[in-house]
């Protein structure tokens, strides 16, 4: 027995290594091409933190590989308040060419998405519920399985009027909370009429009764899978602006999980497979990126305004101000990161 608890420990450790490592690495590498690319001086750039394992100087540029594989790092001339500066330092560079460099991290984390669900999706294909009105699924447990529905029924109608598409079934029964339905099935050679009452979900405010469409699975050309993944990534990118949108106007509550919470869940998913893991890497990274953005100080997000407000004064600011605001905003991240950590002790242990 206490092997197979060795090998799944194990595998959460590495899974959780992976996805943190991968979505670091993506970011400080965002860095690293666009201070190169507008001249400045990169001194060194590492994967991953800690002892060095090994390394080698390729032009001006040391890279380096380190013991922990959680990332990675950019030592950037200048961005060293203390450091001496030349005219490659960060500072010296034009406010655009700072502006680039501070987003490109949070752009690779909006390109990597991309690439990882174009290898998913050309090497599994693509799954996709189908508009057929038939029950693909019934969850144990809920009103649908209660009531006698099964997968593989065509619906019919309801309420004695004829419905076409699944579409319209799920429209009616999140309309439908606490309220009975009677829906006509034919199952194989045979009508049944079946009564229904969906409950009312105070998570997603709407009715279900515990039923899924059938999935078809289509594979793709790797120009289709492109297409489907870019595609897929500004939705998901709408749906957060969306979601963030809902917190700050308190139409939907602060729910944050720290790196507990995530290395827990990348436990889960990789149970899943590895195809699971990338898709789930490439939600991550979508979070990073827009959490980067953030305008607070110490995140990418504070240093784009304060280069702004650099712009709009036409010269720096003090040392000694951005000293404050950088401990303001170090406060802010640590005070965040607590938080999301008390959330994740308190849903996944319960110690408290």
């Amino acid at each position: 027995m206490v092997l197979p608890e060795i090998s799944a420990s194990l595998e959460a450790i590495l899974a959780a290594v992976f996805v943190f490592g991968l979505l670091i690495f993506a970011h400080e590498l965002g860095h690293f091409i666009c201070a190169k690319l507008t001249g400045m001086r990169v001194d060194e750039f590492s994967i991953g933190f800690g002892p060095k394992l090994v390394g080698f100087k390729y032009g001006e540029t040391y890279y380096s590989l380190r013991i922990i594989p959680l990332g990675g790092y950019n030592k950037i001339a200048g961005m060293d308040p203390e450091e001496e500066e030349d005219e490659r330092s960060f500072n010296r560079r034009p406010l655009a060419a700072r502006a680039l460099t501070i987003f490109g991290g949070s752009f690779m984390n909006f390109l990597l998405p991309v690439l990882l669900l174009t290898i998913t999706y050309t090497f599994a294909g693509l799954d996709q519920p189908s508009e057929e009105n038939v029950i693909g699924q019934v969850v144990a447990g809920n009103p649908a399985e209660q009531a006698g529905l099964q997968p593989g029924d065509r619906i019919l109608a309801i309420d004695g009027e004829a419905v076409d598409r699944w579409q319209d079934t799920v429209v009616r029964i999140h309309r439908s909370a606490g309220k009975q339905m009677i829906f006509t099935v034919q199952r194989n050679a045979q009508e049944l009429a079946i009564t229904v009452t969906p409950v009312y979900d105070p998570e997603v405010q709407r009715g279900l009764i515990g039923i899924g469409p059938q999935i078809m699975h289509t594979e793709l050309t790797t120009g289709q899978s492109v297409s489907y993944a870019v595609e897929h990534t500004f939705f998901t990118l709408r749906e957060m602006l969306n979601q963030i949108g809902s917190m700050l106007t308190g139409k939907s509550s602060a729910d944050v999980s720290g790196p507990i919470g995530v290395a827990q869940m990348s436990a889960k998913v990789a149970q899943l497979g590895f195809i699971p893991l990338l898709q789930f890497a490439a939600f991550l990274s979508l979070n990073l990126g827009l959490l980067n953005l953030l305008p607070l100080p110490a995140l990418d997000g504070g240093h784009i305004v304060l280069l702004i407000m650099e712009g709009i004064r036409r010269k720096p600011l003090k040392k000694t101000t951005l000293y404050t605001i950088q401990m303001i905003g170090f406060a802010l991240i640590v005070t965040l990161a607590l938080v999301a950590t008390y959330n994740d002790l308190m849903r996944n242990f319960k110690i408290f």
